[in-house]
């Protein structure tokens, strides 16, 4: 473990573009629930597709039931060493921008630049109008979703439209501004830095395979052993925890 810790850091520390692309593993290290695992919230209050959401008041009310419940542990959660290691390695220079599948906001908790971080499955942060486009503070939806004695589907005071948590729901198309320079970053960087990701969710899996076909170096840091582990420089199976906060200590000692 320590030799591939000194070799992730060694890339890094050599490279002149490092891309990080983050997933659920590095959230659940922050006690945010993989709501994907049998028990889980998605049991409860099963996921509703976007044609779904669109098409039906019945939907629009269950989407926002679970989201209700789902909120709170969100916007209350709090970066862990993984988020805090990447924006130590944006004060050291040596991460180009992070890539992250997770709606948390957790690396700008953590202290990474706004403009740094895409996010390309959304955020959880501000809900939107699906009509005019109107963007609302997370917190008053949830404030009038808690008061509520019987919910009702929240809707734009502009124009009536559905509000929607600006997340990407099953079956919604992708943010393709955000898709867009995700790939040409990934296709740009020498060092793909792989977090917490099983990358077996498309196509946001696509982005560390941009990189590698690019001919950038490919790093991969999960829990369990990934599609693409046969691609990588340098594979470790661990917690993004610990094994960041160690590499984030490579760098920098490393100068």
């Amino acid at each position: 473990m320590e030799e591939l810790i000194k070799r992730a850091a060694a890339l890094i520390r050599g490279a002149e573009k490092v891309v990080a692309f983050t997933g659920a593993g590095v959230s659940t290290e922050s006690g945010i629930p993989d709501f994907r695992s049998p028990g889980g919230i998605w049991e409860k209050y099963k996921p509703v597709y976007y044609d779904d959401f669109l098409s039906s008041e019945g939907s629009r009310r269950e989407y926002w039931l679970r989201s209700r419940v789902t909120y709170p542990v969100i916007r209350d959660a709090a970066p862990n060493p993984t988020h805090l290691a990447l924006a130590d390695m944006e004060k050291m220079g040596k991460l180009d921008c992070i890539v992250t599948q997770n709606i948390d906001r957790l690396h700008h908790k953590a202290g990474n630049s706004a403009a740094n971080v895409i996010e390309i499955h959304g955020t959880v942060a501000y809900a939107v109008c699906l009509e005019c486009r109107k963007t609302y503070d997370r917190d008053e939806i949830q404030k009038q979703l808690e008061k509520a004695e019987e919910l009702e589907a929240p809707r734009c005071r502009s124009c009536d439209g559905p509000l929607k948590d600006a997340t990407i729901s099953f079956g919604q198309p992708m943010p393709e501004e955000e898709m867009a320079e995700a790939g040409r970053r990934a296709q740009l960087c020498d060092v793909m830095l792989t977090l917490g990701s099983s990358l077996v969710v498309y196509p946001a899996a696509y982005i560390p395979q941009f990189a590698h076909q690019a001919g950038a170096k490919l790093i991969i840091i999960n829990m369990e052993p990934t599609p693409l582990d046969h691609l990588a420089d340098v594979v470790i199976h661990a917690k993004t925890g610990p094994v960041m906060e160690r590499i984030a200590t490579e760098i920098r000692k490393g100068g």
